[in-house]
């Protein structure tokens, strides 16, 4: 698969994650103001898994339309992967401590898949630094738009299955 026809196909990907994100906010029973703060939080990893690859795959296919394409276009997406990730995983990492230690506690075995997606993003992350500054290939920065996007996937599989929470956390 050629990286235009891969970025194209991730996008359609993203943008029917995003869509999922309406669906699951239209069939609860509840207005979203009125959801618990833990559920926004799913909500938000929902939209921010879904949004940023989209506009990584966006970001890519612009520089693709340069003739001659860049030499250096890899190096470019993945710096543009990273200005994108750092301020959702702050505005995550933000979101993740005002619900405080408890939250993650009760998750129960789920505690051990979200430290295992941690761990993964953490790695995804560091190899957009190493493909900006170095290697510069395209498999790299696709790492970067899969890896969200089946998190994404996950979250919206677990809003689905999990009850909504009727506590404050």
């Amino acid at each position: 698969m050629e990286p235009g026809e891969a970025l194209t196909a991730a996008a359609q990907i993203a943008v029917a994650l995003a869509g999922f994100a309406g669906v699951v906010v239209a069939f609860r029973s509840k207005s979203l103001h009125e959801w618990s703060p833990r559920d926004k939080f799913r909500l938000w990893l929902l939209l921010g898994n879904a949004l940023v690859p989209l506009f990584d795959c966006f970001f890519g296919m612009f520089l693709m339309t340069i003739k001659p394409t860049p030499l250096c276009i890899w190096n470019w997406c993945s710096g543009f992967s990273l200005l994108l990730s750092f301020p959702f995983g702050f505005w995550t990492w933000r979101r993740l401590s005002e619900l405080g230690p408890t939250v993650i506690k009760n998750m129960g075995a789920y505690r051990y898949l979200f430290y295992m997606v941690g761990i993964l993003g953490t790695a995804v992350v560091l190899s957009q630094f190493y493909n900006a500054l170095v290697s510069g290939v395209f498999w790299l920065f696709y790492a970067a738009i899969i890896f969200p996007l089946a998190i994404g996937s996950l979250q919206f599989a677990l809003m689905i299955l999990l009850p909504p929470h009727t506590s404050e956390t």
